[in-house]
C-alpha cells in the first residue's frame, strides 16, 4: 500500500524529473534517483544541480544532505517506480518512445507485487498500455497485482517547484485500483486537486493542452507576419484588440520551442493525421515563423551593405526557447542563430548572447550590453528581463521579434 514509508525509485534526472524527485524527498519519502548520465548522478550526489531552476539548487542540497534523496545509474527495489525520461522524434515527427522502453525493461527485475508503476513522460495515446503488456511478457505472474497510471506534469520552466505542488494533476490508470492508488501517492506531495480518469485520456488531456497552447501561439504568430506586410505595428495591435472583454491574444515570439509545446502536437497528427488539421496547421506556422525572422534579419543586413557599403556587427540576443531559463530544447532562437552564422555567404559579423548559459557549442557568448554597445544591428529573439532594461541607442537599427519594446 502507497504511504509516506514507501521508496521512489524515479527514472529521468532532468528539468522535469529532478525538481519532482527532489520534492517528493522534500517530504519525508526516501527516493531513489536514477539517470544513465554519471555525470549527472555525480553532479546531484554532491547536492548540486546540472540545470537552471529557481530554487531547486537549495532544495536539492537539502534532500541530499537529510538521506531523503540520493541518485545513482540503476534502478532498485522501491514500492513505486516513476518514469520521466524524454520522448523525442525519430523521423517525421514521429514520436519516439524508446526510452519509455528501456526505463520500463530497467525496472521490470525489480517490480514485486503491489508496486505502483507511473509514467510522466509525454506520450502517445496508448504508450501506457504498452508498457503494461510490456511488464506482463516478461513477468506474467504480476498480471493485476502491480499498480500502472500516467499522470503528466504540466509546470512551467522557472517557476516548476511552485507549480508541481500548487497545479491540478490528472491521473489515469490501466484499471480503477491503478487510479486510486497513482492518487494515493500524489496526495502525499501535491497540494492541488488530483482528478482521476483512464490512461488514454490522461496521456491525450497533456497532448491537448500543449496543442491547444501551439494553435493560440500560431494565431499570434500568424498576425505578425501579416502586420509585417501591412506596416502595422503588431504589439499596439495585440493591446488594443486585447481590450475586448473576451479577446486575449498572446504575444508573438521567434516560433515555439521546448520539449512539449513544440513536440506533443506532433503526436496527435501522426497518430490522426486526417483530423488532426488545425493542429497542423499551427505547428506549420510555428517552425516557419524562425525561418520568416532570418529573412528579415537577411533583408537588414543587405540594407546595411548596401546604405553603408560595409558589413555591419549583428548582436543576436538570447537563445533559450522562452525568456529567463537555460532551456534550449528546440528553441527557434538557436535555430535562427545556427543557420546565420553558420552562412558564409552573409556579409556580416555576428555577436551572440545568452544571459542564462556559459557556452553553447562553440559559440562565443559575449556579455549582452557589450553585445548591444558594438552592434550595428541588434535582434531581440528572446524577451529575456535583462535586454528589458537596455537604453535605447537611437544609432541601432533593432529588430524586435519578441516584445522587448513593446
Amino acid at each position: 500500500m502507497i504511504s509516506e514509508k514507501s521508496k521512489v525509485v524515479f527514472l529521468g534526472l532532468g528539468y522535469i524529473g529532478l525538481p519532482t524527485a527532489a520534492l517528493i524527498a522534500k517530504n519525508n519519502i526516501k527516493v531513489v534517483g536514477v539517470d544513465i548520465n554519471e555525470k549527472v548522478v555525480e553532479t546531484i550526489n554532491k547536492g548540486k544541480i546540472h540545470i537552471v531552476e529557481p530554487d531547486l539548487d537549495g532544495l536539492v542540497k537539502h534532500v541530499v544532505e537529510s538521506g531523503n534523496l540520493k541518485a545513482q545509474v540503476k534502478p532498485d527495489f522501491a514500492d513505486v517506480f516513476v518514469i520521466a525520461v524524454p520522448t523525442p522524434f525519430k523521423g517525421n515527427y514521429e514520436p519516439d518512445i524508446s526510452y519509455v522502453e528501456m526505463a520500463t525493461k530497467s525496472v521490470i527485475p525489480f517490480l514485486r507485487e503491489g508496486n505502483l508503476f507511473i509514467i510522466e513522460s509525454t506520450s502517445p495515446v496508448g504508450t501506457t498500455e504498452k508498457m503494461a503488456e510490456l511488464i506482463f511478457a516478461s513477468r506474467p505472474e504480476l498480471k493485476e497485482k502491480v499498480y500502472i497510471a500516467y499522470c503528466p506534469e504540466r509546470v512551467l520552466p522557472g517557476n516548476v517547484i511552485y507549480e508541481l505542488e500548487n497545479n491540478d494533476r490528472v491521473i489515469g490508470g490501466i484499471n480503477t485500483q491503478s487510479t486510486a492508488e497513482a492518487i494515493k501517492f500524489y496526495s502525499l506531495f501535491v497540494k492541488s486537486q488530483l482528478h482521476p480518469t483512464n490512461a488514454r485520456t490522461a496521456e491525450m488531456c497533456k497532448l491537448t493542452e500543449n496543442s491547444f497552447r501551439d494553435v493560440n501561439i500560431a494565431f499570434a504568430n500568424e498576425l505578425s507576419l501579416i502586420c509585417d506586410k501591412a506596416g502595422i505595428n503588431v504589439w499596439e495591435l495585440i493591446q488594443l484588440a486585447n481590450k475586448h472583454p473576451r479577446v486575449n491574444i498572446l504575444w508573438p515570439g521567434t516560433g515555439v520551442g521546448g520539449h512539449c509545446i513544440a513536440i506533443d502536437p506532433w503526436f496527435i497528427v501522426n497518430d490522426f493525421p486526417n483530423e488532426a488539421r488545425i493542429i497542423r496547421t499551427a505547428r506549420e506556422i510555428n517552425n516557419y515563423k524562425p525561418l520568416w525572422v532570418i529573412e528579415q534579419i537577411k533583408k537588414s543586413i543587405l540594407e546595411f551593405n548596401s546604405k553603408y557599403n560595409r558589413k555591419p556587427v549583428v548582436a543576436l540576443m538570447g537563445l533559450a526557447f522562452k525568456p529567463d531559463i537555460d532551456d534550449l530544447r528546440e528553441s527557434p532562437a538557436v535555430e535562427v542563430v545556427e543557420l546565420l552564422t553558420s552562412n558564409s555567404n552573409l556579409n556580416a559579423d555576428f555577436l551572440v548572447n545568452e544571459p542564462n548559459v556559459i557556452q553553447y557549442k562553440d559559440i562565443k557568448n559575449i556579455n549582452y550590453i557589450d553585445a548591444y554597445e558594438k552592434a550595428d544591428i541588434v535582434v531581440f529573439l528572446v524577451s529575456h528581463k535583462q535586454y528589458k532594461h537596455i537604453e535605447r541607442n537611437n544609432t541601432k537599427i533593432e529588430l524586435d521579434f519578441c516584445g522587448v519594446r513593446k
